[in-house]
């Protein structure tokens, strides 16, 4: 299974529409809440050269935010992804 990091902040729309995505396919992920946590949020920003959320990475891989986790899915690629070993 791979290892799937996501950044999020609570009552973040995008960040719930990931999360509900990756728990459709029964995915497993680490969530970092960044909202009240800087050193995560400068993790995030390092990680990702990016300042909004969420952020995703697939087994070290920045898959972007949550319109690239759902591109991804409607191209077919998803699944590929989530069952790479880590």
């Amino acid at each position: 299974m791979a290892k799937i990091e996501i950044y999020t902040t609570p009552f973040c729309g995008y960040c719930a529409r990931a999360k509900s995505l990756l728990d459709d396919k029964g995915a497993a992920y680490e969530e970092m809440d960044v909202m009240m946590d800087d050193k995560k949020r400068s993790e995030m920003r390092e990680r990702s050269r990016r300042t909004t959320v969420p952020q995703i990475f697939i087994n070290g891989q920045h898959i972007g935010g949550s319109d690239e986790l759902a591109a991804l899915e409607s191209a077919g690629k998803l699944d590929a992804l989530l069952t790479q070993p880590s």
